[in-house]
């Protein structure tokens, strides 16, 4: 299924089929640069039109460990990316397990802006019981946050493609475009090759969306 306005609206009914006695919480997962943000506040939009349900977003690049405290690995490493950028303990206390089966539901989707260095003083909000999370970021069907998830979606393209608009997209706030293209050989396409090989998410996903083209994406289940 191709067009991207039809592809959202039929993810967005497949997120309204999931019955929950408690919020439920979809992942957008996906390799850098795959379009994961946009296609996830478009979703959101989506699902605020067509329920009259609290829809609540959710990025994961909110809740990076600060550097100082990633030391198992070289800082810049594709293993100290895979390991050690994301908290993930905050993110099941904080996010995912209060909207979950017995969870308050009072939570708070950001601790740290996106640089890592700087924290966030974000409210504690509470979530009705139909609430929907669409939470979007890199290694979300990792062990420690997998059984979070009422539903799974994988943002798929291929490495060229991550290499080609990461650079694009990050040369704007790095040194040039080299530094970019650098960054990302080094160190985020062999940490998304780790976790695309020892996990396979694209096929544990429920919902699979190729986004080589985002004008005209494809969905699959």
């Amino acid at each position: 299924m191709g067009d991207r306005a039809a592809v959202l609206e039929e993810v967005a009914g497949a997120v309204l089929g999931v019955e929950r006695e408690h919020p439920v919480r979809v992942a957008v997962d996906g390799c850098s640069a795959a379009g994961k943000t946009t296609l996830a506040d478009e979703l959101a939009d989506v699902l605020r039109r067509r329920a009259e349900r609290e829809v609540i977003r959710a990025g994961f690049d909110y809740f990076k460990r600060p550097p100082e405290l990633r030391t198992t690995y070289p800082l810049e490493s594709p293993e100290s990316y895979y390991y050690e950028v994301y908290d993930n303990e905050a993110i099941r206390a904080r996010l995912l397990e209060p909207l979950g089966p017995g969870g308050s539901r009072r939570y708070t989707t950001a601790l740290r802006e996106a640089n890592a260095i700087t924290a966030l003083d974000a409210p504690v909000q509470t979530a009705s019981p139909q609430a929907i999370l669409i939470a979007d970021g890199c290694f979300l069907q990792r062990p420690e946050l997998d059984d979070c998830w009422d539903l799974r979606i994988y943002v798929h393209i291929t490495f060229e493609t991550v290499l080609h608009r990461g650079t694009e997209r990050d040369a704007a706030w790095m040194d040039s475009p080299e530094a970019a293209a650098h960054r990302y050989r080094t160190r985020y396409i062999p940490a998304e090759r780790l976790y695309v090989d020892h996990l396979n998410p694209a096929t544990h996903a429920q919902l699979l969306i190729n986004n080589e083209n985002p004008t005209n994406p494809t969905l699959s289940r």
